[in-house]
């Protein structure tokens, strides 16, 4: 079974969804909303905001950093793949 690719337009529809709902909570603070559908909101964002960066380390690492293997640059690179993962999940 293989695990479908993500599209450039996949991600880019995903950050649009997270804009909408990164709205939708302006608008929940601005009309007084309870505070614990506002938290749940932002669980969603921060959650989705995951996925895409998940989504665009595996594309980094199985495009760019395989095209480095190949060009004889793959250590400088796999420095780079680390400090940003490790960025990432701070």
């Amino acid at each position: 079974m293989s695990k479908k690719e993500v599209t450039k337009e996949d991600i880019l529809s995903r950050m649009k969804k997270i804009e909408g709902q990164a709205k939708g909570i302006q608008k929940m603070i601005e009309e007084d909303k309870c505070c614990g559908d506002i938290m749940i909101q932002i669980s969603a964002i921060r959650s989705a905001i995951n996925k895409v960066g998940g989504f665009i380390i595996d594309s980094y690492i199985k495009e760019c950093l395989k095209e480095s293997l190949e060009n004889g640059k793959g250590d400088k690179n796999i420095e780079e793949v680390i400090d940003t993962i490790v960025k990432y999940v701070k």
